[in-house]
């Protein structure tokens, strides 16, 4: 805005998140100085909104593209609280003097009082640089929303602050016996009566951390998740929110991980209000297309149904394209394309498959690239991380390699073909089932087989190295260890 003055709820959002950061952390320093003689509770006060000038003008610096709208409201929520000069300033006066210049690099380490706050909790076993962590994500979010646009820039900023709290909370013990604490955040919807609650955001990007590999995908996903929470705060404002599309595209080989991101994303999209009950609805041609004139559209329409209120994934869906001019893919296409714009605030739908194929998708009817803009590729896992996957399944099936079966699963792996259509994360469960198949033949032959003889796979119970390991369906337990 130009005339003087930010929007009222944008001023007033920030307003809001500062005098929640300074009051909450004004605490937690008391907390930690105690035991110091001399504290004076004003000058920490003080230190603490200092803390949230920094962090504020680090976010709005964060796409080096000040606007008149974050500027005015870091002026009418610090001018009166920290500085005279800053009171009386005007948005062209913050550039003119470079105020915010470079404030960007402020996030590209922890600061002085972050530090104390991670010192004392790993003395006392406290949570104290949690509540940062926590006042500081509402922060840069709140921050993030003053604008109607929100750039990536911003939200990699927010992302990358994120992990390195995250990863200093982490980093080091606490107390003997304590464990650290983990980030909490309170579910966005109050759950149906029976339904069970929404999972607080925070652990679920903790479990989309906690899988192998899949680093550009996490990126992703996270940055989905926050410009989720930033359009979510914009709206409680009544600020004008632009609105985007939250369906996907997913590419990739088979066995990358695809189906376990998706079943994730659609918790985080039930914790953000995105859609009311989260489940992951998956369907292919086969559910899709049937083989009569006037069946299709119904087909695809029951598929909706079922998928209402949560995410649809449409795996190989490049496969609706292809067949004769009277095959009826192309009217589940139409049929998918006009119900994903008549139920775009119900559910979210995600189209998968190789990357080649998929660009045939979304050529095969002219809505659809407007309808799914955003491409989330997941590569192939790397060797050492299918060696991961291969011990996940092992620890999740109470089983142990000892060491020259550890290179036995290394070999195979590095022996297999790589190229379009490997398998990844079930060709390593084929080859952990198969190797409990052989030591199931092993131990039979034992007498008296003990605990460590049921529970120990050796060389001997690996495929040969040289014998390609075929890619079948995913059994439940293969799904726990989140290698789809």
């Amino acid at each position: 805005m130009n005339d003087g003055a930010a929007p009222i709820n944008a001023s007033s959002a920030l307003d809001e998140a500062v005098d929640e950061f300074v009051d909450v952390l004004t605490d937690a320093l008391v907390n930690a100085t105690t035991p110091l003689p001399d504290t004076d509770p004003k000058a920490l006060r003080r230190s603490v909104l200092t803390e949230a000038f920094n962090l504020s003008c680090a976010f709005i610096d964060a796409d080096q593209r000040p606007s008149d709208d974050e500027l005015w409201a870091l002026i009418d929520t610090f001018g009166p609280r920290l500085r005279s000069d800053l009171r009386i300033a005007t948005p062209d006066d913050l550039r003119r003097d470079g105020v915010i210049d470079d404030c960007r690099q402020w996030l590209d380490s922890t600061s002085d009082l972050f530090a104390i706050l991670v010192g004392t909790d790993r003395r006392q076993g406290s949570d104290l640089a949690v509540a940062y962590y926590e006042q500081a994500m509402t922060l840069a979010q709140t921050v993030a929303s003053l604008d109607e646009h929100t750039w990536r820039d911003e939200l990699l900023a927010i992302d990358r602050f994120r992990r390195l709290l995250l990863s200093t909370i982490k980093d080091g013990p606490t107390t003997a016996g304590a464990q650290p604490a983990t980030p909490s955040a309170q579910p966005a919807t109050t759950p149906a009566l029976g339904d069970p609650a929404p999972r607080p955001l925070d652990d679920l990007l903790a479990e989309l951390d906690g899988l192998v590999g899949l680093a550009e995908v996490k990126r992703e996903v996270r940055l989905v998740a926050d410009l989720l929470t930033v359009q979510r705060l914009r709206h409680d404002r009544q600020l004008p929110v632009v609105e985007s599309s939250r369906h996907l595209i997913f590419t990739g080989n088979p066995g990358t991980g695809k189906t376990t991101v998706a079943r994730l994303l659609a918790q985080i999209y039930r914790t953000l209000g995105v859609v009311s009950q989260g489940q992951l609805v998956e369907s292919d041609r086969a559910g899709l297309v049937a083989g009569y004139v006037g069946q299709t559209a119904a087909k695809v329409t029951a598929v909706f149904d079922q998928a209402e209120g949560g995410v649809l994934l449409i795996d190989e869906a490049y496969a609706l394209v292809r067949g004769s001019e009277s095959d009826f893919g192309r009217e589940a296409i139409d049929t998918i394309v006009k119900l994903v714009e008549d139920r775009r605030d119900r559910l979210v739908v995600i189209a998968a498959g190789y990357p080649d194929e998929m660009g045939d998708f979304l050529a095969a009817n002219p809505g659809l690239p407007s309808r799914f803009p955003r491409t989330v590729a997941f590569a192939d896992y790397a060797d050492d991380e299918l060696v991961e996957i291969f011990e996940g399944l092992c620890r999740d099936g109470g089983y142990r390699c000892d060491p020259v079966a550890t290179a036995a699963v290394r070999a195979s792996i590095i022996a297999q073909q790589r190229g379009k259509g490997f398998g990844n994360g079930r060709m390593v469960r084929n080859l952990f089932e198969r190797a409990i198949e052989r030591q199931a033949s092993r131990i039979v032959g034992l007498t008296e087989p003990t605990d460590e003889d049921l529970s120990t796979l050796i060389a001997a119970d690996l495929a040969d190295p040289s014998e390609p390991t075929e890619v079948t369906e995913p059994t439940e337990l293969s799904q726990r260890a989140g290698e789809r």
